[in-house]
């Protein structure tokens, strides 16, 4: 999708680039959606279904910036495992796979060692599937394939020393067809190149 490219070209025109990019790190991102609702294409019937319960997540991530301000990108695998419709019942499970570049704030920045709160705001893509299994038999002709939808996203959290935790809302669309997609999770990431400077005392604040 074109317009996720021209997202990621506008982040990294974004004024922090101007500055001198002193930091470099790798590591997870992991946690767990809270709620997540995910509404298929018209071609595969429009149906929605959710899950608040056993929603795990995992991906790696990398982070490019300076102690307060960074770019990160990350790719997810998220597992709905008991995620179903309400109104129809078709079957259970949701999976997910979005790819996000993110602009972190303050001590969300994933380069700090300092301690204290940060945001971050970011966008990309996402591939979804629903009814991963036991897709009830009368509703086999409506073949259940991964669908895209373009991602936006927001949090809020505390960073310290490479390890942040936040709430992240991400809400996702296709005007195409009319595919849509919203998960609200408690995230934690973890760069372990920061987090090995914990040990060590020669390491700059």
């Amino acid at each position: 999708m074109k317009k996720v490219f021209i997202i990621i070209l506008c982040f990294l025109n974004f004024g922090f680039v101007s500055k001198a990019i002193s930091q470099a790190g790798i590591g997870i991102v992991t946690g767990i959606d809270l709620y997540q609702r995910y509404t298929t294409p018209d071609s595969q019937g429009g149906a929605s279904s959710g899950s608040a319960v056993l929603n795990p997540f995992v991906g790696p991530k990398v982070w490019l910036g300076t102690k307060e301000v960074s770019l990160s990108v990350e790719a997810q695998v998220n597992w709905g495992m008991v995620g179903f419709s309400l109104n129809e019942y078709k079957g259970l499970g949701h999976l997910s796979f979005p790819v996000i570049a993110n602009l972190n704030f303050g001590k969300l920045s994933g380069l700090t060692r300092k301690n204290g709160l940060g945001f971050l705001i970011g966008g990309g893509l996402q591939y979804n599937r629903t009814e991963l299994y036991g897709l009830r038999p009368e509703f086999d002709h409506m073949a259940r394939e991964l669908f895209p939808t373009m991602i936006f996203q927001a949090g809020i959290g505390y960073g310290i020393s490479g390890f942040g935790g936040s709430l992240v809302g991400r809400y996702g669309f296709d005007n195409d067809t009319n595919a849509k997609t919203f998960n609200i999770a408690l995230q934690v990431d973890m760069n372990f190149v920061k987090m090995k400077e914990i040990d060590d005392p020669a390491s700059r604040l």
